[in-house]
């Protein structure tokens, strides 16, 4: 019984380890311009800022208009752990939205949004300018950003059920290998 007992609490330790989420994923510390911001000019460009450098090639990154056009122009370009876009001149009095999805070193992808307002009074596009033909943004941000985190879930379940069909197979071999108890015979 205390060989078994040993096998289960070995187990569950070991469980608890492999169970426990890293937390090494990037994470945004700053962007410009900021989160929540009013602008009196439309940005020449979109910086985010992370807390750890952000692998080449993979970094997206899409600037949404309410109307759901897309106003980046060109692929995001990376930098160590900044990560840029330039942005066409926005029409004024517009809020915007700022979608990014980048690998982070772990190989973990991250994603978020910030959302920035041009104020009415601001300089860029002309009032009721739109973006060119076939400038639509390809899927909503957060709707992106959800779809990606779900990803990532989904892995999480892939390694739990993985080690719990490990331990439960250690646990089998384990009490195999131990047999039927012994009875030990008392001479008289």
């Amino acid at each position: 019984m205390r060989r078994l007992l040993t096998v289960l609490l070995l187990a569950f330790a070991a469980v608890g380890v492999a169970g426990a989420p890293a937390q090494a994923h990037n994470v945004l510390i700053s962007s410009d311009p900021r989160d929540g911001s009013t602008l009196a000019a439309s940005p020449e460009r979109v910086t985010l800022v992370f807390d750890q450098a952000v692998r080449q090639g993979y970094a997206q990154v899409g600037v949404t208009g309410a109307d759901g056009s897309s106003w980046a122009d060109g692929s995001a370009e990376v930098a160590a752990e900044r990560v840029s876009v330039k942005v066409r001149p926005l029409p004024a009095g517009g809020s915007y939205t700022v979608g990014y999805r980048i690998l982070s070193a772990d190989g973990h992808p991250v994603t978020g949004k910030i959302s920035f307002t041009l104020a009415a009074g601001a300089s860029g596009a002309p009032a009721g300018q739109t973006a060119p033909a076939g400038q639509t943004a390809p899927a909503d941000s957060a709707a992106a950003a959800e779809a990606a985190a779900n990803g990532g879930a989904g892995m999480a379940v892939v390694w739990i059920v993985g080690a719990l069909l490990v331990l439960a197979a250690g646990t089998a071999v384990a009490l195999r290998r131990s047999g039927p108890p012994r009875v030990e015979e008392t001479r008289s």
